[in-house]
């Protein structure tokens, strides 16, 4: 029977291994001991570092746009960003797929979308790649990219990505699918049907369950009667694994299990990590209404952005140098972002069917507000 495993590998036994006994890799020219205890390079652990940054202060530029009435809604994920990115990283680019949910700023960054991408997303802009401006903020997609569009009613991912997992056992394409989710939205029946069916057929699928401890002001004591949402991974004969949420390369490692037992056709794998939010749940959330002050300065010491900071330089990985150039690059990325976005052009009015039916208006007739019929001057 499949039981629930927490991942425990420490900081110091990572700075402390050469490699060769986590069965990784040996240190090497590029290749800390840090990084061949993941079995990862040296650039590895410095890109991961770098978006997991970039997600930060690309959600924190949000938060104050809004604030400024420059865009209408954040939904952020600060403090997820360390677990979106390293999951993420296990994961290939180009041919597995992900059907994340809101907070996936660090997942979305990770698997190819850009700044840019991100915010023409916020202020709805003609060239949005999610959507050309028709989505309300936070609802990202490419299909390019194999990001799954976001929905509003949450958990309605985790069908989609079972269901290409399927696609990919019948093909026998070697791809991988994972969906994340927030522990709220673990107790949707959507979530059921999902994984008792990836159990079933041996899907090559992976969970991911970020949780931070509320769904929106409900806390987890009043959401589960379980210690962890990853305790029902038995009941689908599947493992489940929890991991600290603010440890960047256990996140990784545990991922890259899943994802290489995947692809040997060993079925699916339940990830819960246990990350903080350290924001409000969205911009229209007031959480000082059922969070301390206590409580709100306690979380920001788990920040899983200077931890892993602190892990690269203690490693040697992260120089001061290279911490300076990073944090000139994504400081560079934010502001073209956020300039790119706010002069991109709005969507043309005429347009605000395509994409939503098969033709413009469904049916012959023009609409009755008045936007001009495709292929013809009439209104």
């Amino acid at each position: 029977m499949a039981t629930t495993k927490k991942a425990s590998a420490s900081t110091a036994d990572r700075n402390g291994s050469n490699g060769a006994g986590a069965g990784h890799g040996k240190a090497g020219p590029g290749v800390s001991k840090l990084a061949a205890s993941v079995g990862l390079t040296d650039a590895d652990l410095l890109g991961m570092y770098r978006t997991i940054l970039l997600a930060r202060q690309v959600d924190e530029r949000m938060w104050v746009l809004n604030r400024a009435g420059r865009i209408p809604f954040v939904i952020s994920g600060q403090g997820h960003e360390g677990a979106q990115v390293a999951i993420a990283w296990a994961l290939q680019k180009g041919k597995d797929w992900i059907a994340p949910f809101y907070r996936s700023v660090g997942t979305l960054l990770t698997f190819g979308m850009g700044a840019r991408d991100l915010m023409t997303a916020q202020f709805a802009k003609s060239v949005d790649i999610s959507s050309g401006g028709r989505q309300m903020p936070g609802h990202y997609g490419s299909q390019p990219m194999h990001l799954v569009s976001l929905s509003s009613p949450v958990a309605t991912q985790m069908l989609h990505a079972v269901g290409i997992a399927l696609a990919a056992k019948i093909r026998k394409t070697g791809e991988v699918a994972m969906s994340s989710m927030g522990e709220g939205s673990a107790n949707q029946g959507d979530v059921h049907e999902g994984l008792n069916f990836a159990g079933i057929h041996k899907l090559p699928f992976i969970l991911v369950v970020e949780n931070n401890g509320y769904a929106i002001s409900v806390p987890v004591s009043k959401q589960l009667p379980i210690e962890n949402v990853a305790d029902r991974a038995a009941g689908y004969g599947m493992p489940g694994f929890v991991v600290d949420g603010a440890d960047v390369l256990e996140c990784y490692r545990v991922a890259k299990e899943a994802v290489d037992r995947a692809r040997r056709g060993d079925g699916s794998t339940f990830i819960e990590a246990k990350v903080i939010r350290l924001t409000a749940h969205s911009s229209d959330d007031q959480q000082t209404k059922y969070r301390t002050a206590e409580e709100l300065a306690d979380i920001a010491n788990k920040d899983p952005l200077p931890r892993f900071r602190k892990e690269l330089q203690d490693a040697g990985v992260l120089t001061a140098e290279l911490e300076a150039r990073i944090a000139a690059e994504v400081k560079a990325d934010v502001e073209d972002a956020t300039t790119y976005a706010e002069e991109a052009p709005e969507p043309d009015p005429a347009t605000a069917m395509r994409w939503v039916f098969a033709e413009e208006w469904p049916g012959e007739t023009p609409p009755p507000w008045g936007f001009t019929l495709r292929g013809t001057g009439g209104h």
